[in-house]
């Protein structure tokens, strides 16, 4: 799947609306991360008390008295631990805000311990917070989460942000500008995974449906903020989209449409995408894709064959194993 025969760049500039940051593009490092592990493979990082290895639930009970703290330390040591085992084989991890938010303070300090951990090891950090709002609104959660090239640049020390489109372009907007101004990334919601996703993305607005509607808005906005290193095959804005797997025919139509679109694919593995489904996602350079897998990952433990092969105090190992074989389906 990856690293075919090079895309050409287009041969006219689109006129930039954002002025981009000086220092490294996201996609730069999102590519970089890429080319070096030789995969899409992206770790989503899915925290669920009830399904912790008990080795982990035990170590956070000797540190922490509270239940929320317990989860809250649990949560940080599971997902760390996770990250150590990945880090040499995916280019990206996608740690999922809200099972962190659910614990109050304690569990957003784990959240943010987690994404620093995982830059430390020199991960592609996506915070799957989706947020979405407009004005300062928008721009205060932008500069709250989106870190970019330098990690110390916000809070939370994103390099990327998932954003929930549905208030309107206006509510894009800070995102991109802030994203620019730091070398940072977005994925936008365009055709989500989730069974019931079209009772709205589906619905026909002037003769074409509300996704393909948003999609659009996305390819200028990701147009107008092109990455200009020069390298052959990073000619994609910072502005991404979330496609699912679990809708190939519309993941063909859109990477069609967004050429110059990062995609961001969930729905693979637990949620029944197959790697035959999310092949649609690449350009014929092997760029421009992100496959996420969080349950059947973090999870694996609990799992055949993993379970039998590995049981669970080595549970890492059967991360570990389950990362692997992904990485061998992706490329089919």
């Amino acid at each position: 799947m990856l690293f075919g025969k090079p895309r050409q760049r287009p041969e006219k500039d689109s006129g930039l609306l954002y002025t981009p940051a000086t220092m490294t593009h996201f996609i730069e490092r999102l590519n970089a991360s890429v080319r070096r592990t030789g995969t899409a493979a992206l770790v989503g990082l899915d925290p669920r008390f009830d399904q912790l290895p008990q080795n982990v639930i035990a170590a956070a009970k000797q540190r922490a008295t509270s239940e929320r703290t317990i989860q809250a330390t649990a949560f940080e040591e599971f997902c760390c631990r996770i990250i150590d085992v990945v880090a040499p084989l995916v280019p990206a991890v996608k740690p999922q805000a809200a099972f962190f938010e659910e614990l109050g303070p304690d569990g957003c300090v784990a959240l943010a311990n987690v994404m620093r951990h995982a830059r430390r090891a020199g991960l592609i950090v996506i915070c799957d917070a989706k947020r979405g709002d407009i004005g300062s609104t928008a721009e205060a959660y932008a500069r709250g989460y989106l870190a970019g090239a330098d990690p110390n640049a916000a809070a939370w020390a994103a390099d990327a942000l998932t954003v929930n489109p549905y208030l309107g372009r206006d509510t894009l907007e800070p995102f991109v500008k802030v994203a620019a101004e730091r070398g940072a990334g977005l994925y936008v919601l365009v055709r989500t995974s989730n069974p019931g996703a079209g009772t709205l993305q589906d619905r026909v607005t002037d003769g074409t449906p509300v996704y393909r509607h948003v999609a659009r808005i996305v390819e200028e906005l990701s147009l107008a903020t092109l990455c200009k290193s020069g390298v052959a095959g990073d000619d994609f804005g910072c502005v991404g989209a979330v496609v699912g797997a679990t809708y190939p025919q519309e993941l063909a139509e859109l990477r069609e449409v967004m050429p110059h679109v990062p995609l961001l694919v969930p729905g693979y593995g637990a949620q029944g995408g197959s790697a035959a489904d999310v092949l649609a996602a690449f350009r014929p350079d092997g760029l421009g894709g992100l496959i996420n897998s969080s349950r059947a990952i973090n999870f694996a433990h609990t799992r055949e064959p993993y379970r039998s092969q590995f049981g669970p105090d080595r549970w890492e190992d059967a991360v570990a194993a389950a990362t692997r074989d992904m990485i061998a389906e992706l490329h089919l």
